[in-house]
């Protein structure tokens, strides 16, 4: 089930809220599980017992650090930690490694008699990511008192950010479980924070999807077919995740919680160091806390600290996904952020800053989309004229007005969205003080009902189109 579908908008959401807002305060937090649990489930069920088994398990580990000693704790933590690293790496890259490993005899899986593909759980490397914090947590002393089974539970399968984050920190919601604030202007805030997130995933991210995966899928592009397809990729990716976050945000406040922000307009920035402050934030955050500071960060020397940040984006890039593409991208953004704190470019100072950050963003993009190395460099020798420059006659007839007019869209809505936010986001609904106040905040509620009605409309006569990140 995927928020952009009919099932969950006319169905799922609105049985869910019906109860949860019917049920006494004290037992919220059992519908809360109850719903994520058939959320989750309604995809495998069987997958969600793995949910359930790994919840149990990092809980009562997290009990055993609360009354071990300290040398002790660690032991426990680690365990902890390491079995959680071990069922994500199980599940996500032992297909990998199976086939890397058939590659070097120039076969593949089924040539070494191996005919099983393990499927990925659908939301297991933010789930796991959670775990892992949570156990840090407990062992650092950072989150207070212990929470009860059933809260922890419905922290680690609270389904509004389960699939695709933002990446949560239970030490930042505790105080929310234990009570939150629910009132009519936090619901209505919410359900129009979660409509705008739902008109960028069918509005922009879907409407330029087509363009890139034409590129994408094209043998030898020719420069204006790979670059149109590499921005059609750098705005469907931005419009598709971000919208995820924007509607898990607003289903959190829908339901009394305030998760993290996961993005902040990260294509105005002007240096890779100022892109990972803007892009999938909750994610940077975590990097930064449970793997770039126990490493040292920039305490070790200057040559550590460019191993550190190496080290780090690879690790992320890996986190993504198990193919020597993610491998390349981290490389590549690990690489700028060394090169940018050696230079002073980390500071975007320079005329060329903008444009300089978008060129390397979007290259990196590249990698991150396309199957293989392979299909990248085709990609790339597109960008630099190796097949030509013009459209074939055979692809231009599949590139219509509509396409290039959405494209076109997209790429304003990227550069005018901080002015767009200022407008939006603050005052969704309004709040009248005067006899007049309200009618400048009314404005951004009806261009927002405005939006979810054509949403609305425009699902209708979709098909299927599951977010991005859920193969992450």
């Amino acid at each position: 089930m995927v928020f952009s579908s009919e099932s969950f908008l006319f169905l799922f959401l609105p049985l869910f809220l019906g109860l949860y807002y019917t049920t006494p305060d004290r037992w919220r937090s059992f519908t809360l599980l109850a719903g994520s649990y058939a959320f989750y489930g309604w995809w495998r069920i069987d997958y969600l017992l793995l949910l359930i088994a790994t919840t149990v398990f990092v809980y009562y580990v997290g009990r055993a650090i609360r009354g071990a000693s300290p040398s002790q704790a660690k032991i426990w933590c680690g365990v902890g930690v390491t079995a959680c690293l071990g069922l994500l790496g199980l599940f996500k890259y032992m297909n990998f490694f199976v086939d890397s490993f058939a590659a070097l005899f120039g076969t593949d899986a089924a040539g070494l008699g191996i005919h099983w593909r393990i499927l990925l759980p659908i939301g297991i490397s933010f789930y796991i990511f959670q775990a892992i914090s949570y156990l840090v947590d407990t062992y650092r002393g950072d989150v207070g008192e212990e929470p009860s089974l059933l809260d922890f539970a419905a922290f680690i399968a609270l389904f509004p950010q389960l699939i695709a984050g933002p990446i949560l920190r239970y030490k930042d919601l505790a105080d929310q479980f234990a009570h939150r604030t629910h009132s009519l202007d936090m619901f209505l805030d919410g359900m129009m924070r979660f409509f705008v997130g739902l008109a960028k995933k069918v509005l922009l991210a879907d409407a330029v999807a087509p363009l890139a995966d034409l590129a994408f899928a094209t043998e030898n592009p020719s420069m204006t077919l790979a670059w149109l397809g590499a921005i059609a990729y750098m705005m469907q990716l931005y419009f598709d995740f971000s919208g995820y976050s924007d509607m898990a945000i607003g289903l959190g406040k829908m339901m009394g919680f305030r998760f993290v922000e996961n993005f902040d307009t990260p294509y105005i920035s002007r240096s890779i160091t100022e892109f990972w402050r803007r892009w999938h934030i909750s994610l940077s955050v975590w990097l930064r806390d449970y793997l770039y500071i126990p490493l040292g960060g920039n305490r070790r020397g200057v040559a550590r600290t460019y191993l550190n940040l190496m080290a780090v984006m690879v690790l992320g890039g890996m986190w993504h996904g198990a193919a020597w593409t993610f491998v390349a991208w981290g490389f590549w953004h690990g690489g700028w952020l060394a090169l940018e704190r050696a230079t002073g470019l980390d500071r975007g100072r320079d005329a060329g800053a903008l444009l300089r950050t978008l060129v390397v963003v979007l290259i990196g993009w590249v990698a991150f989309r396309a199957p293989d190395m392979g299909a990248a460099t085709e990609i790339y020798a597109g960008m630099i004229g190796a097949h030509g420059i013009a459209l074939s006659s055979g692809v231009a007839v599949l590139i219509s007005f509509e396409l290039l007019a959405a494209l076109a869209i997209c790429i304003a809505v990227a550069a005018l969205e901080p002015a767009l936010n200022r407008m939006v986001l603050p005052r969704m609904t309004p709040r009248p003080v005067g006899p007049w106040a309200g009618i400048g905040a009314l404005m951004p509620t009806l261009l927002v009902s405005g939006m979810a009605a054509l949403t609305v409309m425009r699902l209708a006569e979709m098909n299927f189109s599951p977010f991005l990140y859920f193969q992450f």
